[in-house]
């Protein structure tokens, strides 16, 4: 397959634009992108230009989306984050799910790429994650998803997010495997895989585990999933160090009654997922309350723009990360947000899809790069379990 097969892309609640540069970088057009955040626009016309994005309600805008053979959307993840108030569909932000849906059902686009946090998996035992996946098998497509960490693919920062891959090129009536390499599977499937003689153990499995793990497949109203081990295609870890800025303004510093605080601070000197932790002010258990240390990775960055949420000590001074090591952990450049004030870059890249995680997506598809495990299909055929069209009546 080459990059004729994917030429024009949408992208929606396209933010400060982490799907376009990776669109761009494989000599794909960008044709139509909304965002609703005035700031995000402003930022997204400044790269890319006065025409690039619509702004306003995507549910009003949907009648001017063009034909398209890709659709991106980092759609809100407010509502499944641990960030949030965790409310899921129940929070009308979530159900801008069901646009995504219509468009594809209007435009019938080849591949779907949609990014959302690691509890939309998890929340209420996977009901809301069985609500996106019946909706898009309904429509036809293969669904992949696969959770990754951006400590993964060179950047500093603990920040697992969730790929789904939808496509409607479906090969020889089995599932196609792109979001997983062999070496993946096979140590994450390992003889366990090989036991399941029959549906009925397998859906006896399925009562004691979570329903659904960090790699999986779902294709015609069936899904399969399973816990990876190792990410075969992870870089070397890089830390905090890496990123920081030689010269850093005093703007950056602690306040003085913060310093003061620290006094009382208890030592921790641990390391947490990779986030070297150094103290925790007044014995509380809430990371806000922590001081970081550089020879880590960073906490996952999020829309917070609190000065209360990031504490860090560069050598002998504390302070917060800059606005360009912001951008450094995201992977974007470093002026990238320069069209908006230092205050409001912090959520633009806070809420932002590191380009590298749609790059990886997207090399997968152009570069045809499936996954050849014939036992494994076999398998994934057989043992499917039907997906339980989630009733959204439960989610009261």
């Amino acid at each position: 397959m080459s990059s004729k097969v994917i030429k024009t892309t949408v992208e929606l609640f396209a933010g400060i634009g982490g799907f376009r540069l990776a669109a761009a970088r494989n000599g794909i057009q960008t044709l139509w992108a909304n965002d609703v955040c005035p700031k995000a626009c402003q930022v997204y016309r400044s790269q890319f230009g006065d025409a690039e994005i619509c702004q306003g309600d995507i549910r009003e805008l949907t009648d001017e989306i063009p034909a398209h053979d890709l659709l991106t959307a980092g759609f809100p993840c407010q509502p499944f984050s641990s960030a949030g108030q965790k409310k899921g569909f129940r929070d009308p932000r979530g159900m801008l799910f069901s646009v995504i849906v219509d468009i594809l059902k209007t435009h019938r686009p080849r591949y779907f790429i949609l990014e959302n946090v690691k509890r939309l998996l998890l929340m209420e035992k996977g009901i809301h994650f069985a609500i996106v996946l019946s909706a898009l098998t309904e429509l036809g497509y293969q669904i992949e998803w696969r959770l990754v960490n951006a400590r993964h693919f060179g950047l500093a920062q603990n920040r697992e997010r969730v790929l789904i891959l939808g496509s409607l090129d479906v090969k020889d009536n089995y599932p196609t495997i792109r979001l997983a390499e062999s070496a993946d599977l096979c140590e994450g499937l390992g003889d366990n895989f090989r036991w399941i003689t029959d549906i009925s153990s397998w859906l006896e499995i399925e009562k004691h585990r979570r329903r659904f793990a960090n790699w999986g497949l779902a294709f015609r109203g069936r899904f399969f999933s399973s816990q990876l081990g190792h990410f075969s295609e992870m870089k070397p870890l890089v830390t905090l160090r890496s990123v920081l800025q030689p010269t850093v303004d005093t703007m950056f510093d602690f306040t003085d009654s913060t310093l003061q605080r620290l006094e009382e601070s208890t030592p921790i000197n641990r390391f947490l997922d990779g986030v070297q932790l150094l103290y925790n002010q007044n014995r509380g258990a809430r990371m806000g309350y922590t001081v970081f240390g550089i020879d880590g990775i960073a906490p996952t960055l999020t829309a917070a723009t609190s000065r209360h949420y990031e504490r860090y000590k560069v050598g002998d001074r504390y302070r917060r990360l800059t606005n360009v090591e912001y951008a450094r952990l995201q992977g974007f450049p470093d002026d990238h947000c320069s069209a908006v004030s230092v205050y409001n870059q912090y959520a633009l890249y806070g809420n932002a899809v590191p380009p590298v995680f749609a790059s990886w997506v997207l090399d997968k598809i152009l570069q045809d790069r499936v996954t050849s495990l014939e036992s494994a299909k076999e398998q994934l055929y057989l043992f499917q379990e039907p997906i339980n069209y989630a009733d959204q009546s439960r989610i009261t």
